[in-house]
């Protein structure tokens, strides 16, 4: 069985201190597993990149998942070519 190509490493397309702190809240309440299967692919409002590994959709629940110390690198993503934005 042959692996699956690496994934880019995700990377923001805003900085950090652009994220709104209320919606980081409410983030930040929820649980990693919550977070995790609403970026999941085929859901509303997935994780979306290009694939270089810019985060289009899903920034504010990455960001608290880094915080919490999961490997966001490796999470499943619809890539969206840059001429498809």
């Amino acid at each position: 069985m042959v692996d699956p190509a690496p994934k880019a490493p995700l990377k923001s397309l805003h900085p950090d201190s652009s994220l709104s702190a209320p919606k980081l809240e409410e983030m930040a309440r929820l649980s990693t597993e919550s977070l995790l299967a609403s970026l999941l692919p085929g859901m509303p409002n997935c994780l979306k990149t290009r694939p270089d590994g810019t985060i289009l959709e899903g920034h504010h629940r990455v960001y608290v998942l880094r915080q919490r110390g999961v490997d966001v690198d490796e999470l499943a993503r619809e890539e969206i070519p840059r001429d498809q934005e």
